[in-house]
């Protein structure tokens, strides 16, 4: 093709929407989400999203840290005015206190401060103002001036490894300090560092329960990081600092930011010169003299298996001094990963936020074996794996809704890893289940449900099988056994737990029949029926039961009562989770017609802005298939028009354009597939509702090794924000009579053509 020909093809995408030539990557806000605030109206806060540099899958996040105490996951909230440093390892979207923030460097001149001081007084540790309009974030980079010194500090990202870029002013004691013991949520317990030669240092940080972290040690975290780093400037006047932290000391979150402890660490002994230290909290400093505008680099690699690991991570991928370089391949791996989906039409912001909520949706479960594929596995020894990639942070109860079905259309390679990650951790540590929400090998036991058991069903029906089929399954059993509703047919006082068990059973029974286990597909077939068990028709809703099998007494808000035998959620918003079953759910309730119309009521009742509330809440995942019920009775305009008014009313390109927590990818996912005009109501079965999609023209690119067809293109002509009603349907050139299509239908390619109109259709009513 001519050169001016080129032009014109990419002026005429550029033009259409497509965004190609300078790639996805330039509609990605990292600042979508990134707080941690309350202005919800509810103490679960907004997004919490991190707005560091990071890669696909990486292991490595580096970016600014605000706060290390409270519920604060991502160790960032965009309204904190200070800045303790820049941490390589973060948690995204997360509640229930986060943990990492790891391996925290701070840049600085002036007099060296060892512990990060408090906010409302200025110069009481190493943590700075900053300039809030300097902040940038885009893909795989982060900038930002800190005001006290001052100092512009930028890095960026590999997938085990980071590099940061300092410009210092002109002084005698400009230094970078590193603070190994600082976590999330907590503290390191114990660390070690060397001084390996005059410009790298090396060591590790142990993480367990008793430094808090994860649910302040209730997740029961338990690992160590490991680092080798380097500095661009030689290591001559540098040192370690060490606390005395009694051995009796409490050091849970809480205990941490103590005025107690925050004084042993404040007079923490320094110790210049030394080269190598183990201790309960240390930090590490080389000082050195900058001329005006000199710029002063450190990069690092990450390891969860060793130090050796760390430093193979390093000099694979950043061997050099170059930061652009590795800007500018961070920026090619997010352009190649948000690929898989190309849109036209709809505003600029419409595609901000719908590329960054792809990006969201590829964070975790991140990589965490090293370029080698060693890991380390759930008995705490290194494991070697050729076959796959190990992969952790898996927040089950939210992920298998939305993120896991967006992930076998577009990354089902990643859902392969996943599943065989679980299911070598419980044979490596012994347990033989499924863990419902794991945390760098730890069973956290966070939430409700088997949702491991959801994603391997569903993976299974759909052709993801790259692991141990036998062992998989047997784990399933067994975490059903362990988890579930049990010989009363419900679980004691808990409709969530009753509701997610059934359909956990149900998925288990399809994964068995699949696998020609009849009697053991019928039985689980008859457990998926346990939400009949606590349905109480006098109320004509659900309504847990007690141990003695009667039912818990009525609360005088009725169905609308927070937390009554509901979890994060009430009875009217956990009570549709009949996934597996939504015909005898609506048989229960009264029929079609009752149906829509307390749907519909359950959605009119709702503010517009969707923050936390008592109707649709969609600020948490229990309610997040509910607009699509819709399509299952009868009346699929009604999915069209809520999914649409959700999109626009939850979603934005702004700061605090999450309504709740990102929760690991799941609140962005549900943006992704509603944006589409697809969604999977029921994992386990691979048929996916049609909705109105944001979009006029969508492609999405296909595994070959898991596809059959190369791309699955989604059309909706006369599409606008007036038109949100699909008037016809074909697929791949037929009419289309009905408001779903297959999991297969998608992976062999094709294209799903719709005609919008500003009136509700009662095309494609077939439930």
């Amino acid at each position: 093709m001519k050169r001016h020909s080129i032009f014109l093809f990419l002026v005429f995408l550029e033009t259409a929407g497509y965004a190609q030539g300078p790639g996805n990557s330039i509609y990605i806000n990292p600042f979508i989400g990134a707080t941690t605030s309350s202005s919800a109206g509810t103490s679960a806060g907004l997004g919490k999203t991190f707005p560091g540099a990071t890669t696909p899958w990486g292991l490595v996040q580096v970016s600014p840290n605000t706060i290390t105490g409270g519920d604060n996951g991502p160790g960032y909230s965009y309204e904190h005015t200070t800045m303790e440093g820049f941490a390589f390892l973060q948690m995204s979207g997360v509640g229930w206190y986060g943990d990492l923030g790891n391996f925290l460097v701070t840049p600085a001149t002036g007099v060296l401060r060892t512990c990060a001081g408090d906010a409302r007084v200025p110069g009481s540790g190493y943590r700075q103002s900053y300039d809030k309009g300097s902040e940038k974030a885009t893909a795989g980079y982060y900038a930002v001036m800190l005001s006290d010194h001052p100092i512009l500090a930028e890095m960026t990202a590999a997938p085990h490894s980071g590099i940061l870029r300092f410009t210092f002013p002109a002084d005698s004691q400009s230094r970078i300090q590193i603070d190994l013991a600082r976590r999330v949520g907590g503290t390191s317990v114990l660390q070690y560092v060397k001084a390996v030669d005059d410009h790298s240092i090396e060591g590790w940080m142990k993480c367990t329960p008793e430094g808090g972290g994860w649910g302040d040690g209730g997740g029961k975290p338990d690992y160590t990081v490991y680092f080798f780093a380097e500095l661009s400037k030689p290591l001559k006047n540098f040192g370690v600092w060490s606390a005395a932290i009694p051995d009796s000391a409490d050091r849970h979150r809480e205990s941490v930011g103590s005025k107690t402890y925050q004084g042993w660490i404040a007079n923490a002994n320094v110790l210049a010169g030394a080269t190598e230290k183990e201790g309960k909290h240390l930090g590490f400093y080389t000082q050195f003299a900058t001329k005006a505008g000199e710029q002063v680099l450190l990069k690092a690699g990450i390891s969860l298996v060793s130090m050796e690991g760390a430093k193979q991570n390093l000099q694979q991928e950043i061997p050099g001094w170059s930061f652009d370089e590795v800007h500018r391949k961070a920026v090619a791996l997010w352009d190649s990963a948000l690929s898989k989906i190309a849109v036209r039409g709809g505003t600029v912001a419409e595609r901000k936020v719908f590329y960054t909520a792809l990006y969201h949706t590829m964070i975790d479960p991140r990589i965490t074996s090293d370029v080698d594929g060693s890991y380390t596995g759930g008995d705490g020894k290194p494991h070697v794996s050729d076959t796959y990639s190990r992969r952790s942070i898996f927040s089950g109860w939210d992920v298998f809704r939305s993120q896991f079905p967006l992930q076998t259309i577009i990354n089902p390679r990643m859902v392969n890893d996943a599943i065989n990650s679980l299911v070598s951790l419980a044979a490596e540590n012994g347990t033989r289940y499924l863990e419902r929400w794991e945390f760098l090998n730890a069973y956290s036991g966070c939430m409700v449900g088997n949702p491991a058991v959801v994603v391997l069903a569903d993976a299974y029906a759909k052709g993801i099988r790259g692991y141990n089929v036998d062992s998989a399954y047997a784990y399933a059993v067994n975490t059903c056994r362990r988890f579930g509703n049990g010989d009363k047919g419900y679980a004691p006082g808990s409709i969530s737990e009753t509701l997610e068990y059934a359909y956990s059973d149900w998925c288990l029974s399809e994964l068995a029949a699949a696998l020609h286990k009849t009697g053991e597909a019928a039985k689980y077939a008859t457990a998926a029926r346990d939400y009949e068990n606590i349905f109480d028709a006098k109320e004509g809703w659900f309504r847990p039961r007690q141990q003695n099998g009667e039912w818990a007494p009525w609360p005088s808000q009725g169905r609308l009562a927070y937390e009554y035998g509901s979890v994060e959620s009430n009875p009217y918003q956990q009570g549709w989770f009949v996934p597996h079953d939504v015909d005898g759910m609506v048989r229960l309730m009264g029929g079609r017609e009752k149906v829509i119309g307390d749907l519909e009521n359950l959605f009119n009742r709702t503010p517009g802005n969707f923050f936390w509330n008592d109707y649709y809440n969609h600020a948490n995942e229990p309610v997040h298939h509910v607009p699509f019920l819709f399509n299952r009775v009868g009346a699929p305009w009604l999915t069209q028009q809520w999914t649409r008014k959700i999109c626009a009313g939850a979603y934005h390109n702004s700061v605090e354009g999450l309504v709740g927590n990102d929760d690991v990818g799941q609140m962005s996912a549900w943006y992704v597939l509603a944006a589409i005009g697809l969604y999977e109501v029921c994992p386990g079965d691979t048929r996916f509702d049609i909705t109105s999609p944001v979009f006029s023209d969508i492609r999405i690119k296909l595994d070959p090794a898991y596809a059959t067809g190369k791309t699955f293109r989604i059309i909706a002509h006369r599409n606008s924000r007036e038109n949100i009603y699909i008037q016809s349907a074909t697929l791949n050139g037929k009419p289309l009579h009905r408001c779903y299509i297959d999991y297969k239908d998608i992976v062999r390619g094709g294209t799903l053509e719709l005609v919008m109109g500003n009136t509700p259709s009662v095309m494609a009513a077939a439930r």
